[in-house]
């Protein structure tokens, strides 16, 4: 299964005020392993920053001065995302940013949603931990992800730390500690450990025909005395 954790910063929060992205990240998830593959483009809004947007971001009109325009992104950034399923927080804002961009070029262009399934993180979040803050920062501390590096929003950093409270929220026990630290909740939790993805693959041993012969006479034992009822057999 190939997912996409996807973040958009933008001018500010409003469609209807005028406001653009200016920031997409993205990261790549292969069967619940990140692939080290992403997306991450700045883009030239043509027109500034709102003011609590700008606090929140740190993105400047000036630096983004010289960055490519949305229709020169646009082709490549859907063959990334194109087939898969977008993990995004919050969806119904990126995705409609995204989708707001992709019909100013033209009704030729598809809808994110028409291309890609969505996830939304935050609803899956407020399932889990219902009544409690389940922002990004929050979820980072229920789970003990290290986010101190995190000192303004960045569309490819939140997008690299959304994929890490994603696998730990679908990951099933996370409570386990090997020597983690406590988190705020007082429960014991470790934090993704990233493994390089070009490591030396782990050796595969295999059982010998004795060892096979002697689990399935095991196998066939339990099943005689559970009365035909041995799972691994049936």
């Amino acid at each position: 299964m190939r997912q996409i954790v996807l973040d958009t910063e933008t001018t500010g929060l409003e469609i209807r005020h005028g406001n653009r992205i200016i920031e997409i990240g993205a990261v790549e998830i292969i069967n619940r392993k990140l692939t080290g593959n992403h997306y991450h483009q700045y883009i030239q809004p043509d027109r500034e920053s709102e003011e609590g947007a700008l606090a929140v971001h740190g993105i400047t009109t000036e630096f983004l001065s010289d960055k490519p325009r949305f229709a020169a992104i646009a082709k490549e950034f859907l063959a990334f995302v194109d087939g898969a399923q977008l993990v995004i927080h919050n969806a119904p804002f990126d995705v409609g940013f995204l989708n707001h961009e992709l019909q100013m070029l033209g009704s030729q262009w598809p809808k994110i949603d028409s291309i890609c399934t969505i996830l939304d993180s935050l609803v899956m979040a407020r399932q889990l931990r219902p009544g409690q803050k389940n922002n990004l920062d929050a979820l980072c501390r229920h789970f003990g992800i290290n986010n101190a590096h995190r000192e303004l929003h960045g569309a490819l950093l939140d997008s690299e730390i959304l994929a890490d409270v994603y696998l730990m929220m679908t990951g099933g026990q996370v409570s386990l500690s090997l020597g983690g630290e406590s988190n705020s909740a007082g429960n014991e939790v470790t934090s993704i450990k990233r493994l390089d993805v070009n490591r030396e693959k782990l050796t595969v041993q295999f059982a010998s025909d004795d060892e096979l012969k002697s689990h399935q006479d095991r196998l066939e034992a339990i099943n005689k005395a559970s009365g035909g009822e041995c799972v691994w057999l049936n």
